[in-house]
């Protein structure tokens, strides 16, 4: 056991006035847990906190900065825990508060009128997307952890999921922010304006900061009527070309009813049908691509049929799709996107993996896939190609399996830095990002200096040493 120090141990004694006794956690208590607020989702880092602290309101969460802000102890900020780069676990020192946004869930206000929903940084995407269900309206970030992942986290990330090619990322759907600084000041900035050029957009700063510049207390976000019908697709198609060109025939055919498309290659759902039988994978066993569709219509169910199957003779007719099939019911439909939100969950059951969050130029991801598969294929004999995302908006999730029979442990330890260097030098080269909705984190803060303008970085620098000078906040992630 890690003996404190009394600036340590005073420091827990504030927060707990603050906060509450219960709702701050230390390891001196041999009943208490930290492990799920110190392991990340992917279990690759076990960290060590000094206390995880869970504030019930917004005061709360400025004294408790401010408290820390006095002694100079570093703050992690944690939603759902859900991040793939490491991003809300605290270092191993047993030095940092984890500060857990669990208990701020509250949805405050829904604006019918104004069409904004405000509600708190740990509210679950899920249950924020209930209640704006309820109301009869839609709420379109949707997210395989939509179940546990809290809309403080998807902001702090600029998380996308597949419905960006319609409604963009995280932040194209947030109107206003509650903030509190690195100095323990509240930024009451909740508003619901969509116009306002009055400075600088401090929002969209703090929007993708991932908890350096900034902790995130509370949003008001976009709503948007319900769609009168929605339909789901799914297309059997010959190459990534092929894909490519389905898109730009639906954005041509569906336009702004457009709402997802998903690309994904015959390995990945082969994992899928290895893991998860029971799903019925359909048209992949014969085909090297295939891709979910959805059409989300303004009109009726007739209208958006006779569209989509538009869609889909026209596409055949040009060659770049083989087979289709379009959902008949509401619940095929959900069996169709569960099979997509299962590749992940197939690849942990196949084993230890190297992940890649990239975006590329639409039109250039069929050349960066043939070459980049090559590479890996020759330096890396043996790796197996998990290629699937979000093609409507240039986003794949880019990933390599180790070979089959393999360690996965070993091929971590002995490849896994070679091959994200084959892969982001490929990225740099075909004008794309080694991040697209996953964060930067600690996992990546490291490679971000080889692959980001510098100019860039230094204006980033500068703004994180402006608004964070003691940089207490989640220090070692995004930038080093």
């Amino acid at each position: 056991m890690t003996t404190l120090t009394s600036p340590q141990t005073d420091l827990i004694g504030q927060l707990r006035a603050i906060c509450g006794t219960a709702n701050v956690l230390t390891h001196e208590d041999p009943s208490a847990d930290l492990s799920p607020w110190e392991q990340d989702w992917r279990k690759r880092v076990h960290g060590r906190a000094l206390a995880v602290v869970r504030p019930g309101d917004t005061a709360q969460v400025a004294a408790v900065v401010k408290a820390c802000a006095a002694t100079g102890t570093s703050i992690v900020p944690q939603g759902g825990n859900t991040g793939l780069v490491v991003g809300s676990v605290p270092d191993a020192s047993g030095t940092q508060i984890v500060l857990s946004m669990a208990r701020m869930n509250a949805v405050r206000a829904i604006d019918p009128a104004n069409l904004t929903i405000t509600v708190e940084a740990g509210c679950v995407l899920q249950n924020l997307q209930a209640a704006a269900e309820n109301a009869g309206f839609l709420f379109p970030l949707s997210l395989g952890a939509e179940g546990s992942c809290t809309i403080g986290g998807n902001l702090g990330t600029n998380a996308g999921g597949t419905q960006v090619v319609r409604y963009g990322n995280t932040r194209e759907l947030c109107l206003g922010l509650e903030v509190v600084t690195a100095q323990g000041e509240v930024w009451h900035g909740l508003s619901g304006l969509r116009k306002d050029n009055t400075g600088y957009d401090l929002r969209n700063l703090m929007i993708g900061s991932e908890g350096t510049l900034g902790i995130i207390t509370a949003a008001t976000l976009k709503l948007y009527p319900q769609p009168a019908a929605q339909l789901t697709a799914w297309a059997a198609v010959p190459s990534m070309e092929a894909a490519v060109q389905l898109l730009g025939l639906a954005h041509q055919r569906l336009g702004p009813g457009l709402t997802g498309f998903e690309v994904m290659n015959q390995f990945s759902l082969s994992l899928v049908d290895k893991h998860y039988p029971q799903l019925r994978v359909p048209l992949w066993q014969g085909t090297p691509w295939c891709v979910l569709l959805e059409n989300s219509d303004s009109e009726n169910e007739q209208h958006a049929r006779s569209q989509f199957e538009a869609l889909l003779e026209a596409a055949m007719d040009s060659g770049c799709v083989r087979d289709a099939i379009v959902a008949e019911s509401l619940s095929q439909a959900r069996g169709l996107w569960h099979i997509r939100e299962s590749i992940t969950l197939a690849q942990v059951q196949e084993g230890l993996n190297i992940k890649h969050d990239i975006s590329i130029p639409v039109s250039r991801i069929p050349d960066f896939v043939a070459e980049t598969d090559a590479l890996l294929a020759r330096e890396v004999p043996g790796v197996r190609m998990v290629d699937f995302g979000h093609l409507g908006d240039g986003n794949l999730h880019y990933n390599v399996q180790a070979p089959e029979g393999g360690d996965g442990k070993a091929f971590l330890r002995d490849f896994e830095d070679k091959v994200n260097t084959l892969v982001f030098d490929q990225v740099k080269r075909f004008g794309g990002s080694i991040s697209a909705e996953h964060g930067v984190g600690e996992l990546k803060a490291g490679k971000l200096p080889h692959y980001k303008d510098p100019t860039a970085l230094a204006m980033m620098r500068a703004v994180k040493k402006a608004l964070d000078p003691k940089n207490i906040l989640n220090p070692g992630r995004v930038l080093t």
